[in-house]
């Protein structure tokens, strides 16, 4: 083997036909991994789109291999990245041309909390971990549900929250550990009391109840503290 030889550094004794099949694989690989992250949800690439993400992965694994593995050429790799230009462009003009593909490729923010209640099926569709989403409110000083009038999950993954005005705020589902750990399927007082699944808030009385919106049967007693900033 002789260091600096330009044949083996630009195709490794490959063909120059080869590079149509690397065209092929680009393509392909491409299409998988953005398929693939689009899976994931927003959470997945959050901070990123799915489409920025794909970009990402692509140019970093065609730049990866040949900088140091001496049997990679350089000519396969920048293939890959003349081909992923390519689609980059592409998509980026599918997405300005037409609204379906560009929701495809960037989503669209979901509401997750309305009228401090849970969307069960946005909040589902999504694969959302509740503690997760939990801390997430807690950091934007959110005490309970009952402060929240709209909350929605971006398409880059963060997440957007709306207050309801001091005077406004009602009865809502704790959120801070201690008070939601205290749930349980056994209503012990008379009072406003919040399902631990969804966030519905109720006047309940001793004994048991059945959420109407989901079905639950844990329970958190509800509070209206108002919002410290």
């Amino acid at each position: 083997m002789t260091a600096f030889d330009l044949e083996r550094m630009l195709l490794n004794d490959l063909p120059w036909h080869f590079l149509l099949e690397v065209v092929l694989r680009t393509g392909v690989m491409f299409t998988v991994l953005m398929l693939t992250l689009r899976l994931t949800g927003k959470r997945g690439v959050k901070q990123l789109s799915v489409f920025e993400t794909v970009i990402i992965i692509a140019l970093g694994s065609a730049a990866g291999d040949p900088m140091f593995y001496e049997d990679v050429g350089l000519m396969p790799a920048l293939v890959v990245f003349i081909v992923v230009l390519a689609l980059y462009r592409l998509v980026t003009w599918l997405t300005g041309k037409f609204k379906p593909f560009e929701r495809f490729i960037e989503g669209k923010p979901e509401c997750l909390i309305e009228d401090g209640r849970f969307l069960i099926h946005s909040f589902n569709r999504e694969s959302l971990a509740q503690d997760e989403f939990f801390a997430e409110l807690r950091l934007k000083s959110v005490e309970h549900l009952g402060q929240v009038k709209y909350a929605f999950l971006e398409t880059n993954g963060d997440l957007s929250v709306f207050y309801f005005p001091d005077e406004e705020v009602r009865y809502g589902l704790p959120l801070l550990p201690g008070a939601f750990a205290l749930k349980s399927d056994i209503i012990v007082a008379h009072a406003i009391h919040a399902c631990s699944f969804c966030g519905t808030t109720l006047l309940l009385e001793p004994g048991t109840a059945v959420c109407p919106t989901c079905n639950n049967k844990k329970w958190v007693k509800a509070i209206n503290t108002k919002r410290i900033t």
